[in-house]
This record gives C-alpha cells, sequence and structure tokens, in this order.
C-alpha cells in the first residue's frame, strides 16, 4: 500500500492564479487530517505525533508527541498515529484520533496553549475522522474499523459508542461498508455519515439511534462537510464493486435533493470557502490510484467544469485559511 503521504511533506498552499504549490511545511512522517485555527496555526496529524504550524511563517512550531503508543512510526493506509483531528469551538484544545494498528484507538485532548495531551480517552478501531459537537460538550470519533462512532465527554472524557452500519457487520475488517467521515449538522447536533453513494446514515448522538436518507451518487465514499446555508459535500472516491459510479462529488441540499459533480479519477476529502461558493477536494486518496493536487468545484455555476490543480505529494487533509 502506498504512503497516505511520503514523509516530511504536507500543508500545501496552492495559488490560484498560478495553478501550483506557493509553499510547503515539513512536518512529519505521514500527514494525515489537518485542522486551522481562527489564530491561523494548523494542527497537523502525522504518524509521529500532532505538528503545530504557523501557517503565516510557514513553518512548524512544535510536534507533539502522542500519549498513545501506537507501534512503529511508518507510512501506508494502515499506520499507526494521528488520523481524523479537530478544533474545539473556543480554540482551547484540539482532539486527534490516534490509530493503533489491529486494536481500538484513542482520542487524545491537546492543550493548545501549552502544547502537551493532557487527556486520553479509549475509542474504536481506527479512528479515521474526529468532529466536535457545536457547544463543544462533545467530541466524536467515527471508527472505522469498528462500525461504530464513540461520543466522548469533553470534561470527563467518559465514553459511550453507537454502532452506525446501515449494512450490518458482516465482513468484519474486510468490509468496505463501514463508516468513514462525518459532519456534525449544527441546527440539531446530528451526525451525517455518507455510505457508498447510496445511504446517508443520520445518527443523533444523544440516544444512539440511526436513521436512513437515500442518497444517489453510487460511489464508494469518503470525505465530507457542510457548506454555511447546511448544505452537504461528499466526495466519491470511485468504484469499490463492479456496479459502481465513477469518483464524483455530491453536493445535497438540506432538502436532499442532490447534484452529483463527476470528477476526474479518485479523491479522498474536501473544504468549502467561507462564503459557501467553492469547494476544494484532495486527489491524495488512501488508496492506489491518487494524484497529486487537488480539485476546484464551483457551487454556484452547475454549467462549469471543475479545475485541477498540482498540490504537493498525494494531499489528504484540506483546509481553507
Amino acid at each position: 500500500m502506498n504512503a497516505l503521504r511520503r514523509p516530511g511533506l504536507a500543508l500545501i498552499a496552492a495559488a490560484l492564479l498560478a495553478g501550483a504549490p506557493i509553499a510547503s511545511v515539513k512536518v512529519g512522517t505521514a500527514p494525515y487530517g489537518l485542522v486551522v485555527g481562527e489564530d491561523g496555526r494548523a494542527w497537523v496529524a502525522t504518524a509521529e505525533g500532532v505538528a503545530v504550524v504557523d501557517t503565516e511563517q510557514r513553518t512548524r512550531l512544535a510536534l507533539i508527541p502522542y500519549a498513545t503508543e501506537s507501534g512503529p512510526v511508518t507510512t501506508g493506509e494502515y499506520r499507526g498515529g494521528g488520523m481524523g483531528i479537530a478544533l474545539a469551538p473556543d480554540g482551547k484544545h484540539v482532539y486527534v484520533g490516534v490509530n493503533v494498528p489491529g486494536e481500538d484507538g484513542a482520542v487524545e485532548v491537546i492543550d493548545t496553549a501549552t502544547r502537551e495531551v493532557t487527556g486520553t480517552a479509549p475509542v474504536g478501531m481506527r479512528p479515521f475522522d474526529v468532529d466536535v459537537s457545536p457547544d463543544g460538550r462533545e467530541v466524536y470519533a467515527t471508527d472505522h474499523d469498528s462500525f461504530d462512532v464513540t461520543a466522548v465527554d469533553a470534561d470527563t472524557l467518559k465514553t459511550r459508542r453507537m454502532e452506525v452500519a446501515p449494512y450490518g457487520t458482516e465482513g468484519g475488517l474486510g468490509s468496505w461498508l463501514k463508516p468513514h467521515y462525518a459532519v456534525v449538522r449544527p441546527a440539531d447536533g446530528k451526525l451525517l455519515l455518507p455510505f457508498e453513494g447510496e445511504r446517508l446514515a443520520v445518527l443523533d448522538p444523544r440516544n444512539g439511534k440511526v436513521t436512513i436518507e437515500r442518497m444517489t451518487a453510487n460511489t464508494h465514499q469518503h470525505g465530507a462537510t457542510l457548506t454555511p446555508d447546511g448544505t452537504l459535500l461528499v466526495v466519491g472516491t470511485g468504484p469499490i464493486g463492479s456496479d459502481d459510479e465513477a469518483p464524483s462529488l455530491t453536493v445535497r441540499a438540506p432538502d436532499g435533493t442532490e447534484r452529483v459533480v463527476p470528477l476526474e479519477g479518485p479523491h479522498e476529502d474536501v473544504a468549502v470557502s467561507a462564503d459557501g461558493s467553492t469547494a476544494y477536494v484532495t486527489g491524495g486518496f488512501t488508496r492506489d490510484g491518487y494524484w497529486n493536487g487537488i480539485t476546484v468545484v464551483d457551487l454556484d455555476d452547475e454549467k462549469s467544469e471543475p479545475v485541477r490543480l498540482t498540490a504537493g505529494n498525494r494531499p489528504l487533509g484540506i483546509a481553507v485559511l
């Protein structure tokens, strides 16, 4: 399996006018997810620890080691170390999901002022994504290999796990039909988890109940985000089964209506501009078939063609400054 990214390459800033990277920062081995605070600091989950980056000066300020033992520092889709990462609404804490190969993982809490790990909570296997409730009281780890989401109390670090498996759990670790990424809907605090361009699992973390809504892209899906008006964007990575459709970006309105934007080649994650008019989709992808760039999609003009830009080596996570 190819590396998530090759060691030391991350945080590529794309110059939209030139269509080429303008800077890069070495952060550590096999970076995965990243989040950027209002102060311009980026927090990047790598195999070695969480890198803290000054995006204005384009320098790494620190590399915070994990408290959880996750094995030797390696690359690849199943490597140990940080995966999903999120920032508390008040900016005081960062939450990172740590993968322990073959075992349950952990969410580690980092104090953004001291840059130290201040707490650890057990979660499920391979925490692909981490999200925070709108009020900051709970943290959610999307546990890919255990078919569930773990809710973590931000104050006590007590946990509860909620199964999210609209296709069932048959196949175990070998199944493709597992949760990958989630978004928290601000209006009601529910988690939205897309599956296979066919089913949207809506998880109410207050009671653990899951309802299913229909989706239309019919393709394996990974990254997801919400625009300011509540439109859900979901990345279709491409076919897993023989009947699956090609890579795409699903644009799902709050009323459930969808349009599917074709993408050229597999993609992984998506971010959106502050005004909700532009989506940026990474071409890194966690498996074979990736490409070294991002695709820019105009969300307001349905007739416009997506634009491909070069952006470093196998970009996965993405944030808009």
